[in-house]
């Protein structure tokens, strides 16, 4: 597969060794090229650029400047089709996460610390409904 017809991913977290470490376990996932971004305007910017040819984000919550929340708001504004995961260590206690979830703005949850393997899991559930949802759309046009 060429590197122009795979589908993006973008890590997005203030900690540069979690986006290392997921990226390098994300690799084995064909048909994706997987980005990684510590500053999370920057990983809107490239999104922006790229909004067609992204499936998914993976966002840490808490993050200087712009947290996961606002940034995961952002990229569906800009591709409503575009698969969300949002990944924290503390302890979500806050309607808007509820109400953003049952609105489908966060499509997945991962609490950290995370095991690759259920992060591998999530990702390809996603990618599994990203592909469902699209198969749909060509289906009805």
């Amino acid at each position: 597969m060429s590197a122009a017809k795979k589908k993006l991913v973008s890590i997005v977290d203030d900690e540069l060794d979690i986006t290392v470490l997921f990226r390098d376990a994300l690799k084995a996932i064909e048909g994706v090229s997987v980005f990684t971004f510590t500053e999370p305007f920057l990983a809107v910017k490239h999104f922006t650029i790229n909004r067609a040819a992204y499936v998914m984000i993976i966002s840490d919550l808490r993050m200087p400047g712009l947290n996961g929340m606002e940034l995961i708001k952002k990229v569906k504004a800009l591709n409503p089709f575009v698969r969300t995961i949002l990944m924290t260590a503390f302890a979500i206690r806050d309607n808007s996460f509820k109400e953003n979830a049952k609105k489908e703005i966060i499509n997945g949850f991962l609490q950290k610390p995370i095991r690759l393997d259920d992060l591998c899991a999530e990702v390809n559930k996603q990618l599994q409904t990203y592909e469902d949802d699209v198969e749909v759309i060509h289906r009805a046009c």
